[in-house]
């Protein structure tokens, strides 16, 4: 196994060598049992090992597209909402509202929403289970989606975007644990990168759907924005039937008190990859002893995320809020900002976001698999302080004159290229280098706090710069967002794990954990 580095802080290192591969149960829990327990026992399992040894299967892509799309869905939610400013502040479109609402406080209510969600339905996720959860969260975006369809007035719109986002914010507590805690080590960080990535092809699919549904010669201007609320509906209730067949999380499964449950899922997916590949697995390389427990207080999860790991918390908060601000801002304001300065029609503004958005997906699709190899370090620290440097330039630029509508556009294209990597390596980040038990709730809490800070706040600022019509506004905004992408990146540089092809339960050991387990594990 990979050793420790100086960055890497107490509680590395778990799993030992040797193990059979089957969970054995030792009896009722004792009195060494870690706070929060609940009278469960004590269980020796492989199945962290089982499930990162294993080859690439139909299994795991079953996993990507079950869980993944709801990524395609926020992309389309955002930049929807975007594309679609203009259009609602028209007379005649069916609401009283002007565009900087909608790209300001809509956009910031849509956020807070996201936010509360996580934190809510992040401490679900780590009660309850991750499938129950990603079930539940992606109804309640469906059914607020639906409501935004159907908005008579500003208030019914407001209310019904911070519900869209308290749904979407659920998600990413329950998806990004399930999808680290379902893939193997070796790929892990770049199917996360890619998977959060796709958020752009719903992007994407919303910028080029705009085009459609704002022109007035198919649909009125009462009706082509709402049906492409609807569309989302049509769309969520596809993934809905996909997702039926991920399975739960079997890490979530034996620290929780369901190991048979655990060692029954693995070992239908070992048989099931052996067929496919006609050949025999590898031993397991290791296993752990933990003691069970049905739940964890905040109190025990705020004294290890912020205790235990004080440096990997100063981290996660800073990749959060450096993307956070530059995307909230530039999704929801890049449409206001080419009607605004260019003259671009509100109708044609999807055309220009639709290949920001591409350029978005190619990045964490070409850069993803240097995660693994090269590292986290190197290319989290990369892809925060390039982009930042790209934007400082793109900001020049545009408060010179320099750029029209076409040239911008290719400006953010490289420049959210490499942001997009750095932004979905956030994501990656805070969901690998903390115990398990508190992988849900530290995805939620990272994503709450970073986005609060920066993707309400960034909304709001951009929405008053840009309305402003001034040049040097909008280039303060972006040279903001640019600066913050820096500062991120060099935290990144000092502190970021090397978390490349490493176990989870070595990078961060679970807290259910007892010195029974094998090898050098030790806080």
């Amino acid at each position: 196994m990979t050793p420790p580095t100086a960055s890497e802080e107490p509680g590395d290192r778990a799993v030992g060598p040797g193990g059979t591969g089957r969970g054995r149960r030792s009896g009722p829990q004792d009195e060494a049992a870690a706070p929060g327990d609940s009278g469960l026992g004590v269980i020796t399992t492989a199945v962290p090992a089982r499930l990162d040894r294993l080859p690439w299967s139909r299994w795991h892509w079953m996993i990507v597209i079950g869980l993944g799309t709801v990524w395609i869905l926020d992309g389309l939610e955002v930049t929807t909402v975007g594309n679609i400013a203009s259009r609602l502040s028209e007379e005649g479109s069916g609401l009283a509202i002007t565009s900087a609402q909608v790209t300001g406080l809509a956009a910031a209510l849509y956020v807070a929403g996201a936010c509360s969600g996580a934190l809510f339905f992040g401490w679900l996720t780590d009660r309850y289970g991750r499938k129950k959860l990603f079930m539940v969260t992606l109804a309640v975006y469906l059914a607020a989606t639906a409501m935004t369809a159907l908005s008579f007035s500003a208030w019914w719109f407001f209310l019904f975007r911070f519900l869209t986002g308290f749904g979407i914010g659920g998600e990413y507590a329950a998806i990004n644990s399930a999808i680290d805690e379902l893939i193997p080590s070796k790929y892990r960080g770049r199917v996360d990168l890619i998977i959060n990535g796709s958020y752009w092809l719903g992007a994407v699919g919303g910028a080029l759907l705009s085009i459609v549904m704002l022109n007035t010669d198919y649909f009125p201007k009462d009706l082509g924005w709402r049906l492409t609320f609807a569309l989302g509906v049509v769309l969520g209730l596809v993934i809905l039937l996909v997702r039926r067949h991920v399975p739960e999380s079997p890490r979530w499964q034996f620290i929780h008190g369901h190991g048979e449950d655990a060692d029954k899922l693995v070992g239908s997916v070992e048989r099931e990859i052996e067929e496919q590949h006609h050949e025999k697995l590898p031993p397991p390389a290791g296993e752990i002893t933990i003691h069970e427990r049905k739940s964890i207080g905040f109190g025990l999860i705020a004294k290890t995320v912020f205790r235990s790991y004080p440096k990997r918390a100063v981290l996660g908060l800073s990749l959060f809020i450096g993307q956070a601000f530059l995307y909230n801002a530039i999704t929801f304001g890049f449409g206001a900002i080419l009607t605004t300065f260019f003259d671009v029609e509100s109708g044609h503004t999807g055309y220009y976001f639709a290949v920001i958005a591409a350029g978005n997906f190619v990045g964490p699709l070409v850069l993803g698999k240097l995660f693994d190899t090269i590292g986290r370090r190197i290319m989290i620290a990369a892809t925060y302080i390039v982009p930042g440097i790209l934007l400082f330039v793109t900001a020049w630029l545009f408060d010179r004159g320099s750029l029209n509508a076409t040239t911008l556009t290719a400006c953010w294209c490289v420049v959210l290229f490499f942001a997009s990597a750095g932004a979905s390596s956030a994501y990656l980040t805070v969901s690998e280098v903390f115990p398990m038990e508190t992988r849900a709730m530290a995805i939620a809490f990272f994503y709450a706090v970073g986005t609060a800070v920066g993707g309400i706040s960034g909304p709001l600022i951009f929405a008053d710069l840009t309305e402003s019509g001034v040049p040097s506004d909008t280039a303060l905004a972006f040279c903001i967002g640019a600066g913050l992408m820096c500062a991120a990146g060099i935290v990144a540089a000092f502190l970021a794990v090397n978390a490349e092809q490493r176990s989870l339960e070595d990078i961060a050991r679970p807290l259910s954990q007892t010195e029974a387990t094998g090898g050098s594990g030790s806080r």
